[in-house]
């Protein structure tokens, strides 16, 4: 994907602020800021959805130009992954009723790394069908703990499930962020029918542009401004 303008790469950024102390105010100053930087979306904790929807849906009425098209993602399962499917279907259903109009899901870690993607497949699935589409769903493979033979396995499972992205990390486990290799072979796997979410660790322009070279279609940052600025200077 070649993308070389702040612009560009600010529509292509998840604006994230998944600190568990993270308080309303802080939710509704996020919302400030990503309009400010004209971000695809804001990524936030299932108990501040309702907050960054009204925050974003604020900002729309007063915000001078183009309108303001700024999604509310809400994560699921998250940071773990280890919740029952029910539990993430149900999550992910109340999230959209809270206003997110995207989901980023944590598949079962210990299955994956068990090889049992018949079972990780069948908890997309369960919540696909808890979120239907035009919510989009993705799908959190925390690659940094997989082979690249299991990162395949995972994007294969999310296709096959209905998801529309695959997603590197949660940016919370110790096994690290994401990478240019995973980030290679999920775009060799799906790219171009699911999109590719880089996520966990991104924190320079060089950066953001060497992912967005790779094939991804959306980067999860929560150092945005500073990314973008980097950018800029370029």
């Amino acid at each position: 994907m070649t993308v070389t303008t702040r612009a560009a790469v600010a529509a292509c950024i998840d604006h994230t602020l998944l600190k568990p102390e993270a308080s309303a105010a802080a939710v509704v100053d996020l919302c400030v800021e990503a309009a400010d930087l004209g971000v695809a979306a804001v990524c936030v904790s299932p108990s501040r959805i309702a907050v960054a929807r009204g925050a974003i849906d604020r900002l729309a009425q007063t915000h001078a130009g183009a309108p303001l098209a700024i999604a509310v993602a809400g994560v699921v399962g998250f940071p773990s992954g280890a919740h029952l499917a029910v539990v993430k279907a149900a999550e992910a259903e109340r999230a959209v009723a809270e206003g997110a109009s995207e989901i980023d899901m944590v598949i079962d870690l210990g299955a994956a790394i068990d090889g049992k993607w018949g079972l990780v497949e069948r908890e997309i699935a369960e919540v696909r069908a808890a979120v239907p589409a035009p919510v989009l769903l993705k799908v959190i493979l925390e690659t940094a703990l997989l082979t690249n033979d299991a990162t395949a396995c995972g994007c294969r499972a999310a296709e096959a499930a209905g998801a529309d992205y695959v997603k590197t990390s949660t940016g919370f486990h110790p096994a690290g962020g994401a990478s240019l290799e995973a980030v290679r072979i999920m775009v060799e796997t799906v790219g171009g029918r699911l999109g590719v979410k880089a996520s966990g660790g991104i924190r320079t322009g060089a950066a953001a542009l060497e992912y967005l070279a790779a094939g991804a279609t959306r980067l999860g940052l929560s150092a945005s401004r500073a990314v973008l600025a980097e950018i800029d200077a370029a």
